[in-house]
């Protein structure tokens, strides 16, 4: 839920900025993740003498261009099947490379960071160094302590007793940080979009929305989860009326802002086992241009095989957000080698030259230079192959290892080269790893 500024006392705020961008990132133990990742990281001098002059000249002009949706040229998407869309996230551990506006790092960001989700008011003034954020909102939460609240406590979710729920997040001493909003009351939902219309003013690139659940996701002071009553029946409110409303809400938001990049943070396994079979779902999925997958294929829930929580299921999950024309985000928090080169062998296993991967604590002084990449045009879909997934680009070939499999050693076609500039005629992947191999 956005929160003018107006409504948060300092403290407050600053519990925003370091809450906002939550989903399983905690920036202050991931910026050493380059040692961890133990292979090659660019300096941001180093990178800088890699760009000659025209191109910083392209790239001071390139932040004064507004960024369109979603890629609508099939040959450009095809382009792109091989190229590194890397997410970014600024929270408050990333003022430091943001605060003053450095041109250097400026010109890294608008390099490196295909998008970043940044947070309002903060970033306002910093739009025309990095236009391409995308502020942060929240679908239905009313900060506990606002003026917000205050002013309009009934647009906060009720249990049967009158008393106020909360989305189950950082919960203690019988409180949460959010209040749990009514998505279902007319009024909230104007006014959300009215927030988030004068946000977009300062000129974001779109905006992420957190929490669109398309599972009731409401709780007590406790955490544990409580169905709230519907003002509409007065009855504990239905999985399915929530998800009604959630699809209405984000609907909404589409119409009131047709041009703008929109990035829902789902639950891809919401309403299993029906999924996108369920018309509300693909509402919600359609009312966006991005799905924010969080955590991705770090995520420690997917199993191998064929199960509703397998990576084969995730991946046909992604497929079917595909055959509506949007993109994902494979939001991957992994800091070290393996799980940062799995999330990215899945990344490109999937690509359609509009969906992006992300990790832990990559800065303008921590990167690491398998995100420059560029395998090229994909040659076909990912298919089975010696018993591991695999996917060839004109440029290289991608495999990866699903959760719970065997340690697997392949032979390779042709020699080819790994992300550390080695040759390799084969490769060992562990399960739960990937590869990412280069042609010679």
């Amino acid at each position: 839920m956005p929160v003018c500024a107006r409504d948060l006392d300092a403290s407050a705020s600053q519990r925003m900025r370091q809450n906002s961008v939550r989903y399983g990132r905690y920036w202050a133990a991931e910026l050493g993740c380059c040692p961890k990742i133990a292979a090659p990281c660019a300096s941001l001098p180093s990178v800088l003498r890699r760009l000659s002059g025209r191109f910083l000249a392209a790239l001071a002009l390139s932040t004064v261009i507004a960024t369109s949706a979603v890629l609508s040229s099939d040959a450009d998407l095809r382009i792109d099947q091989g190229a590194v869309h890397f997410l970014g996230h600024a929270d408050s551990a990333f003022d430091q490379f943001t605060a003053r506006r450095a041109p250097a790092y400026g010109a890294f960001l608008r390099r490196h960071m295909w998008r970043m989700v940044v947070s309002t008011p903060y970033f306002d003034n910093k739009t025309r160094w990095y236009p391409k954020g995308w502020a942060y909102d929240d679908a239905y939460a009313i900060y506990r302590g606002s003026s917000l609240a205050a002013r309009h406590p009934e647009w906060i979710l009720r249990d049967g007793a009158g008393s106020p729920l909360y989305i189950p997040f950082a919960c203690s001493n019988g409180t949460c940080a959010q209040y749990a909003a009514d998505i279902s009351n007319p009024a909230f939902r104007r006014y959300w979009i009215s927030v988030a219309r004068a946000e977009l003013r300062h000129g974001y690139g779109g905006l992420f929305i957190d929490d669109v659940n398309m599972e009731l996701r409401v709780g007590d002071g406790q955490g544990r989860e409580v169905a709230p009553i519907d003002p509409a029946t007065r009855h504990a409110m239905s999985d399915e009326a929530w998800r009604g409303y959630m699809a209405k809400f984000m609907q909404e938001v589409r119409s009131a802002l047709p041009h703008t990049e929109i990035v829902h943070n789902a639950i891809w396994f919401a309403h299993s086992p029906r999924r996108t079979a369920d018309p509300l779902i693909r509402r919600e999925i359609t009312a966006a241009n991005y799905i924010n997958l969080e955590r991705g294929v770090n995520d420690r829930g997917l199993t191998g095989g064929s199960g509703p929580n397998s990576l084969s299921s995730f991946l046909s999950y992604i497929d079917a957000v595909h055959s509506l024309g949007r993109g994902v985000v494979l939001d991957g928090n992994a800091t070290d080698r393996q799980g940062t080169e799995y999330s990215l062998a899945a990344y490109f296993l999937i690509s359609a030259g509009k969906d992006a991967v992300s990790s832990g604590g990559m800065t303008p002084v921590h990167w690491w230079t398998g995100y420059d990449i560029d395998l090229g045009k994909a040659l076909g879909v990912r298919r089975r192959w010696s018993g591991i997934l695999r996917r060839d680009f004109v440029g290289g070939t991608v495999l990866v290892n699903e959760p719970g499999a065997v340690s697997r050693t392949v032979e390779l076609p042709a020699t080819m080269r790994d992300l550390d500039g080695r040759n390799v005629k084969s490769v060992t992947l562990a399960p739960a790893s990937g590869a990412v191999l280069k042609r010679r």
